[in-house]
Order: C-alpha cells, then sequence, then structure tokens
C-alpha cells in the first residue's frame, strides 16, 4: 500500500486503532463489576480476587514501553495484529476458567497484549496521518481510550443482568475478530529505517523491570498502605531500576528512549500533564463507583448511566486542536488542568445529597479531560523522533498507565 493510499483510508485506519483502544478501556471497569459473582463461582480468596485485577495491571503497565521500542524495530501493525491476537486468545480462556489461578494468568497475558496494541495505535497515527491532522486524530484516539470509563459499567451491567461472568470477556471476541480484519487490510507496516543498530536488551529488561516494580508498589500501597514494607521495598527498587535505564540510555549507542527526548520540557512537561489527568480521573472514579452504589443505592447500570457525563471529552477532544492554533498548547493544557481542578473540588464536596453536583464535575472532568489530553499527547508525539514514535507513544501510555494506578492508590 503507497503512502497516498494510506492516507485516503487513514480516517478508517483510525477507526480500526480506536476499537482496539476501547477494549483496553472496558476490561478492567467490566472485571469490577464481575468479581462479586467469579467469587462465589470460583470460590477465589480475597488475595486470589486482587490479582485477578492486578496480574493485568502488572503485566500491562510493566511492558508498555519494552514493547513501544519492539514496535519501532520490528513493525507496529505487527506487533499491534499479534497483541490483538493475544487479548482475543486469552479473553477466550478467561470467560472459561474454571480456578483463581487460571483467570490470573490469563489476565496477566491480556494485560502483555494490551501493552503490544496500546503503543501501536499511537505510532501508527503517526505514520499514518499528514502533521497537520495528527492533532485532531489523537484528540479522537484520546476520547476513544477514555470512552471505556463510562461505558464499562454500563455494558458490564447489562451482561450481568443476563448472562453468567464470563460473559464480560467474551464481549472483547467480536470487536477484536473485526478490528483485526480491518487492520489486516487497511493498516500499512511501518518500523525504523535505521535498524543498523543491535536491540537495546539492557535497556529494556531495566524499563521493564522498572515500571512493573513501580506499578506493583502502587498496587500494594492501595491495598496496604504506603508505609508497608513491601510498597517501600518495591517503590525503591523501581526508582533505582529507573534511574539505572535513564543512565543507560544516556551511554549506549542504540538507546530504546534517546535522552535528548526525555530532556525537552515539551516531552516531559506534557508526560507529567497527562499523569496527572490519569491520577485524577481514576482516583475520582475508584471513589465515584462506590459512592452511586453503596452511598446513593443505585444498581451497577444505573450507577454506570450516571458516569456518562464524563463524555463531554467527546466535545472538548475535537476543540482541543484549534484552541491549540489560537492560544497555544500551554495555554490549552492548563485550561484543561483547571477544568479538571474545579471537578475534583466538586466531588470532594460531595454530601449524601449530591448526585447534581456529582453529574456536573463529572461535566466538568470530560471537557478539561478532552482539551489537555489530546494536546499533551499530540506535543509528546511531535517531539519524538519518528524512528521512535512507538518508544514515544509508549512513554504516554505508561504516563496514563502509572497516573491511574497512584490515583486508585
Amino acid at each position: 500500500m503507497d503512502r497516498s493510499t494510506v492516507h485516503r483510508h487513514r480516517w478508517k485506519i483510525l477507526a480500526v486503532l480506536c476499537m482496539s483502544l476501547v477494549l483496553i478501556g472496558l476490561d478492567n471497569l467490566i472485571l469490577n463489576l464481575a468479581l462479586p459473582k467469579i467469587q462465589t463461582d470460583l470460590g477465589s480468596s480475597s488475595t486470589e480476587m486482587q490479582w485477578i485485577v492486578d496480574s493485568y495491571t502488572l503485566a500491562f503497565g510493566g511492558l508498555l514501553l519494552l514493547c513501544g521500542s519492539l514496535a519501532d524495530r520490528f513493525g507496529r501493525r505487527r506487533l499491534l495484529m499479534a497483541g490483538m491476537v493475544l487479548f482475543l486468545t486469552f479473553s477466550l480462556a478467561a470467560a472459561f476458567s474454571t480456578d483463581s489461578t487460571t483467570l490470573i494468568a490469563v489476565r496477566a497475558a491480556m494485560g502483555a497484549g494490551a501493552a503490544m496494541i496500546m503503543p501501536a495505535t499511537l505510532a501508527i497515527i503517526k505514520d499514518v496521518f499528514p502533521a497537520e491532522e495528527q492533532a485532531k486524530a489523537i484528540g479522537i484516539w484520546a476520547g476513544t481510550a477514555a470512552l471505556g470509563v463510562p461505558l464499562g459499567p454500563v455494558v458490564g451491567g447489562l451482561l450481568l443482568d443476563h448472562f453468567w461472568w464470563g460473559s464480560v470477556f467474551l464481549i472483547n471476541a467480536p470487536v477484536v475478530v473485526v478490528a483485526l480484519v480491518g487492520g489486516a487490510l487497511l493498516i500499512p507496516e511501518s518500523r525504523n529505517r535505521d535498524r543498523s543498530g543491535s536491540l537495546d536488551l539492557l535497556g529494556a529488561l531495566l524499563s521493564a523491570a522498572g515500571l512493573a516494580a513501580l506499578v506493583y508498589g502502587l498496587v500494594e500501597a492501595s491495598r496496604n498502605g504506603w508505609t508497608d514494607g513491601i510498597t517501600l521495598v518495591s517503590l525503591a527498587v523501581s526508582v533505582t531500576l529507573l534511574i539505572g535505564f535513564a543512565l543507560w540510555e544516556r551511554h549506549t549507542p542504540f538507546p530504546m528512549l534517546s535522552p535528548e527526548l526525555l530532556r525537552d520540557k515539551r516531552f516531559s512537561g506534557s508526560a507529567l500533564a497527562i499523569t496527572a489527568i490519569s491520577f485524577g480521573m481514576f482516583g475520582a472514579l475508584f471513589v465515584l463507583t462506590q459512592y452511586l452504589q453503596f452511598v446513593l443505592a443505585h444498581e451497577p447500570l444505573e450507577a454506570g448511566l450516571r458516569l456518562l457525563p464524563i463524555a463531554t471529552m467527546i466535545v472538548g477532544a475535537p476543540l482541543s486542536p484549534r484552541l491549540v492554533e489560537r492560544i497555544g498548547l500551554r495555554a490549552v493544557v492548563a485550561l484543561g488542568l483547571s477544568l479538571i481542578t474545579a471537578a475534583l473540588l466538586l466531588t470532594a464536596g460531595a454530601g449524601t445529597d449530591s448526585e447534581p453536583r456529582i453529574l456536573w464535575s463529572l461535566a466538568f472532568f470530560g471537557l478539561g479531560m478532552g482539551l489537555a489530553m489530546p494536546a499533551a499527547a499530540d506535543a509528546m508525539l511531535a517531539a519524538a523522533p519518528s524512528g521512535q514514535s512507538g518508544a514515544g507513544s509508549a512513554v504516554t501510555d505508561a504516563s496514563m498507565q502509572v497516573g491511574g494506578a497512584l490515583g486508585i492508590a
């Protein structure tokens, strides 16, 4: 497929990429609703229940940067398709698991598939869209990535009202099949054209181990507190490994991630903004899903429907690139973060009769996220050299993942 053909199909390609992202966004939120039924059917202990959720998060967060680098080297389309096949295969295995240990293992494999999918999507956007349309495409990408937040409880509630708990995994199958067919027909292969250097194996090991230790430490913090010994050791190991990764990348002749990129204020500042957005979103939603069900006594489906005002991100995302052209990146990200801050302040003051207040806060949050997230993600992607767009995209995704884990913790 030549470059002109790629550009003619770029919006169809974006639709395929967005389908794969919806899966990742839906997965954990749907699963949380299914946990009581899983515990009843499989006889899971409380520790096993935690690991059914956390094994996915750990594999996903730990492997993002490695998978982004592999996509640059061996092909972004190839890694995307392999990730979707892996996600599909182990979604089916999860649906028919007969014991907790098996379910934990296949959930980790699903996380590895998601880590292959997510950075490849952003890197492919950079490859198939001209520079002047990338911000708009990334706005749609960011909106879709967050769409699973309100959709998860709604879809999960509908499935669990009518089917057994395995249906929350089977719902992945038709979406993945359609995305696989669309990807095979439409998405071109792309990779780093300069493949003269060797694969940075030590950098890959340090990044994967460092991110995995960081996510594990945050998971343990949410479970046992910040002063727990395992939490402190995990976070200390993570800091040591990630510092080692940064130092190694400065000296190796063929780094996974260019040291100049890490020193770029546009790149690092945008990564910090994305981390802050995910921190607020996942932290607030962790509380709000419980508030709606346990304080206001809504059923899961009713609670899910009340999260839909956050879909105002669909309004903010298309506005983001236009505002960046008029008032600049810094001002747009600051505006989005200000709206998110206002939303969190509204949420913090909620009482037992504050449902309208919560709905307004979700609407403000969605609008702020729609403005800030695409602008920051586009800045990170623009800063990354074309040969490292997969690795640069992985840093974007890792910022979202770490911010979310930290917010919940």
